[in-house]
This record gives C-alpha cells, structure tokens and sequence, in this order.
C-alpha cells in the first residue's frame, strides 16, 4: 500500500477513513480504549514497513507511538496526533538451543516463544499474562517467571535491531551504540526508537514446576500479611511467593497465597513449597492445596484468569521497604473497597536483581504491590475506574517507586528509574531523538 510516496507491505489507516477505529481501538488489549486519537495508523507487515514508517514520519513532521502487544493498562502508545505504529505482526522468533541464544520479533508473544523454548530444554523469563508480546515487555524491563533468579528480562537481552528517529537501522549491543542500548533496556514506553528484532541469551529449563495455592478467610489478612513480611527473606528464588487480595467464587473478600515454583531440583521444589506451611493462619485455611506439579501452560491460565480479555482495567503499582505495620492500613483498606471479582491486590517477596548491569532499569524493592480494578461494563468506569490510582496514592509515602510494566503514570506520575537514570536517558534522547520523533510517557512525574 503506498502512503504519501512510501510502499508498505501491510496496511495503513488515516484518522476518519475506513477501518480506522476498528484498527485503534485493536491496538489496545484493555477494553478501556484511551480517548486519544493518531492521525495514522501503520500496522507494519515486514520490517522494511518499520523503517519506511519511520521515514515517513519524519518526512512529514509526525511523532509516533509504537505498539507491540498492546497490553500497556494506559495504552500509552496510543496519542493525539501523530503515527501509531503497530508491529504486532511481526512474530518471527529463532533459538539456537545449542549456542544457549535466541532471537525474537516485537510481535512475538512471550508464553509462545517460552512453550518453544521448552521444547528444546531451554528457558527464557517471558511475562506471567499469555499474550503479552516481548516488544513493551523487554523495554520497560521485564517481570516475569523465574525473574528472581534471572532478574528482570531485559539482563538477558543481548542486543537490539532499532529503526531510529532519523530512519536508519542500526544495531545497538554493549559493544555498539553503546548508549541507546543502555537505554532500551528499561526506559519502556518511552524509548525513542523502534525496534524490529531482540537478540536474547537463554537459559536451561527448570526440572521441576509445581504450584501450592492456600486461601484464608478475611479476618486473617493481617496474619497472613506479618507472615508473608516476614519471610521474605527466606523465599528461594526459585519460588514466586504472592498474596492476593481477591475475591472467591460467591464474592466475599478473601486472602490467597500461592508459590509457584520453577526449580532446578525435585529437593529444591519440595523445600521452598515447605515454606507455604509456616503460615500461622495454615491451621484456618479455606483450601489447602501444598503441592500440585503443572506445566507453564497451567501456570498461564491460572494468571489469566485474573486477567480476562476483552475486560475494562486500571492498574497501578508500589515498590516498597517499608515496615509491614506502615503498609497494613492500606492493605486493609484495598480489601475494604475492593471491587467486583476478577480485581484484586497482589504482593510479592522480590528482593533484589542478581548483579544487575548498568541499564536504564533501576528502580526495584524488597516487595512489590499492585492493584488491578478489573471490569466489563463501559457503565461502571467512574465506579471502579479510580479504584487502583486512590489505593496506590494512599499509601505512596511508602513507596520506594513504580515497576513501568503496571504504570499509571498519566494518572498518578511516580519515580521508575533513578534520579541518574531518568537525567542519563534525557541525554541519551537528545543524542538520539533531538527533534522529539518518538513520544515520551504520558504523564512523567
């Protein structure tokens, strides 16, 4: 299709003609598509289609917005103005299992690229939710399985393949462009370049994956909570340790815990299980399940069901150090004014990063919190719409930062990188992206 003298292999739409609203309401995965409306859409066939996309936008003064999966809460891609340049289409992955390296495509869905992976005994830290492509992921960082272990996603990408502001391809690696792939790794939806293929290091597959899943009534919500503080050092990193806040099958508020874990070991998974006991509350248990051994495709569908397609959603996220009494008041008051089921609260033990590089990424704590209002009807947005924003902001003296992967910034601005970093990656942009070509994030504190 030929768009202002430039050829695309895929299509193109502009604002007002036909096609367009189907294509910019499918470039966002919540339902809650953003009120912003590109001049432009180029939904790019090939990787040629990036850097003409690129090149027309600069021929024609446009900024652009990147999408890849779609699964950004804010749909910070999406702009007034501008190009939308989607690259969802472009899937294409490589492993070489051997050489312990594979390569992907922004489009590519991660759970897709990890089942694989798996089929060669070889892992990569993939996102917990099916369907959320590597593109947004790897950029804003990448908190995903096994991540205590390897760290967020974006320590195993190796390289890049960018399209830059002012059209030109070129690869950037710690030993090449230096400075924009310092950026890539951690400044997500505020990148300024687009980038059409990631060169990833691999890892060999757990042994063994097994869940263990405990729910407590209400009332033990502050036991469970001390508990779970207090053992945080003690997590393996080969488990997931979470506590959600949610609601059961006939809508009462309930306390869950569950600790999947990905191990190397049958001993090693039989002791970090062992730890899902020592809860105080264990003896109160409405559901006792300690064990049961699954596949990373039952793994997925559990998270998804705590994250429905076609659902409306506003998200927002702590990371924080402070003392379990600091953050009780507000934990108990998310359970208070918890919305209608599948929203929920989810706290995980994290820890720290194994001997995180220089990158853009900075900004992690020993727990991370987050809520997720969840819903369907267009008719209960002002209802629940300000829900997980309110919670957060009540209890943001705690707060160390945010994790981008579920940021609200445009509605709530908070720290995501370091004071360094955020300073370094204005530099960097103005290297990069002088004339602004590419969007920054919505809403930067």
């Amino acid at each position: 299709m030929a768009t202002m003298g430039f050829e695309f292999d895929g299509a193109t739409f502009a604002r007002g003609g036909d096609g367009y609203e189907p294509a910019r309401s499918a470039a966002v995965w919540n339902a809650r598509t953003p009120e912003r409306f590109p001049e432009l859409i180029v939904q790019a066939a090939s990787e040629r289609d990036v850097v003409a996309a690129v090149r027309l936008a600069k021929a024609e003064g446009m900024t652009i917005g990147v999408r890849a999966g779609g699964h950004s809460w804010a749909g910070n891609h999406v702009r007034d103005g501008g190009m939308l340049l989607d690259v969802s289409r472009l899937r294409e992955a490589t492993i070489d299992a051997a050489g312990m390296t594979a390569t992907a495509q922004p489009g590519c869905p991660g759970n897709e690229m990890l089942a694989a992976l798996l089929a060669h005994g070889r892992f990569f830290p993939a996102g917990h939710c099916p369907g959320v492509c590597l593109g947004g992921y790897l950029l804003q960082g990448g908190f995903g399985w096994n991540g205590r272990i390897h760290g967020p996603a974006c320590m195993s990408v190796e390289a890049i393949d960018a399209v830059t502001a002012d059209g030109e391809l070129v690869r950037a690696s710690a030993t090449e462009n230096e400075d924009l792939f310092w950026a890539a790794r951690g400044s997500g939806p505020g990148f300024f370049a687009a980038v059409i293929r990631f060169h990833l290091r691999i890892y060999e597959a757990p042994k063994v994956i097994a869940n263990g899943v405990f729910t407590y009534p209400l009332q033990e919500l502050e036991t469970v909570f001390r508990w779970a503080a207090e053992v945080g050092p003690e997590v393996p990193r080969d488990m997931e340790l979470m506590v959600f806040i949610h609601r059961d099958e006939s809508g009462e508020a309930e306390v869950a815990v569950t600790g999947p874990v990905l191990s190397a070991s049958e001993s090693d998974a039989t002791t970090a299980l062992a730890l899902l006991e020592t809860c105080p509350s264990r003896p109160r248990a409405k559901l006792a399940v300690p064990r049961v051994d699954v596949g990373l495709a039952d793994l997925y569908a559990g998270v998804h069901s705590s994250y429905p397609d076609d659902h409306r959603y506003c998200v927002d996220n702590i990371w924080t150090h402070a003392p379990v009494d600091e953050l009780l008041p507000g934990i108990e008051r998310i359970a208070e004014t918890l919305p209608t089921a599948p929203s929920h609260m989810l706290w995980m033990n994290w820890g720290e990063s194994p001997d995180r590089p220089d990158m853009a990424y900075s900004v992690e704590d020993e727990t991370y919190i987050a809520c997720y209002g969840v819903w369907a009807d267009p008719a209960d947005d002002q209802r629940f719409g300000g829900w997980a924003t309110d919670s957060m902001r009540a209890m943001e003296g705690a707060a160390s930062g945010i994790q981008l992967a579920d940021e609200n910034l445009i509605n709530r601005p908070a720290r995501f990188v370091t004071d360094a970093n955020i300073t370094r990656l204005d530099e960097v942009r103005a290297k990069w992206d002088p004339g602004g070509r590419f969007h920054p994030w919505l809403g930067r504190p």
